[in-house]
């Protein structure tokens, strides 16, 4: 049963959206049940979410963040979510604008708001493929590549991202053979304005999702990778809103910041879920 009465947040991050509790004082319980994540995330019949995330206290940085997938299974990261955790943490005085830490099971980022946008620094991309060469490419497919940001993702570079069935595609690369842990799946395609459009299949949530911020970074590595752009890229999401991603190569592997739209949709509290 969910406690009656606990407060939470719901947040949007370019169409992500997500159920926000703050567990600093008062540890997550029995929300952190998959079964009360899944009853929670369900649309319809619940408050309808990607996932559920936990502002916890830690030793290490100014808060922690533990995210929860829909199907309550754990995520290492979730860009959108962390770009909501800035803004709320800052709205909640756990962090300031000019720039704190959040604690993530990816590692420690840093976190900020600049020009009124919540920006994060990732750790180091150092698991990177151009190509997968165990997986065939599709009709209409023309290249693939393999980027481990917080969380596994395959990057698909499409000609027509409009006609990519991404659930039936997504869901079977999601889980090819080849990949131990499955993967999210990214398709992108360029812009005339010389941006990237991308549409993602998220594991987890077992759907396609409005947005997926680990993934842009994934696309923008990729693409920056396959010599298709430049290190400052602008993804535009499926719900229309764009993620920015600044990239840098360094000893360590590529370091990006992502920046984007963490909005406050509504404060409430738990009923009858």
């Amino acid at each position: 049963m969910i406690p009656e009465g606990r407060p939470f947040f719901k947040m949007s991050g370019s169409g992500n959206d997500f159920v926000m509790v703050d567990a600093r004082i008062e540890p997550p319980g029995q929300l952190a049940e998959p079964d009360v994540i899944r009853t929670i995330c369900a649309r319809g019949t619940g408050v309808g979410a990607d996932g559920i995330v936990f502002l916890e206290t830690s030793r290490v940085a100014a808060l922690r963040l533990t995210y929860l997938n829909a199907d309550g299974s754990l995520a290492a990261l979730c860009g959108n979510a962390t770009l909501c955790t800035t803004r709320l943490a800052v709205e909640l005085g756990s962090g300031t604008a000019s720039g704190f830490t959040i604690e993530t099971d990816s590692g420690v980022l840093a976190a900020r708001i600049r020009d009124s946008t919540p920006e994060i620094d990732l750790q180091p991309v150092v698991e990177l493929r151009p190509s997968v060469s165990e997986i065939e490419l599709a009709s209409g497919e023309r290249q693939m590549g393999f980027a481990v940001v917080g969380v596994p993702h395959l990057v698909v570079l499409v000609d027509q991202l409009e006609s990519v069935d991404v659930r039936s595609r997504g869901s079977s690369l999601r889980r090819h053979a080849s990949l131990e842990h499955g993967a999210n799946v990214n398709f992108v395609a360029p812009t005339q304005a010389g941006g990237w459009r991308m549409r993602t299949y998220e594991r987890g949530v077992e759907a396609e999702t409005l947005a997926c911020g680990s993934g842009a970074v994934a696309a923008a590595v990729l693409v920056t990778a396959w010599q298709l752009g430049a290190p400052d890229i602008s993804v535009e999401t499926r719900s229309g809103r764009s993620l920015h991603v600044r990239l840098a190569q360094s000893a360590r592997g590529w370091l990006a910041s992502l920046a984007g739209e963490a909005r406050i949709i509504y404060a409430g509290r738990f009923a009858e879920i």
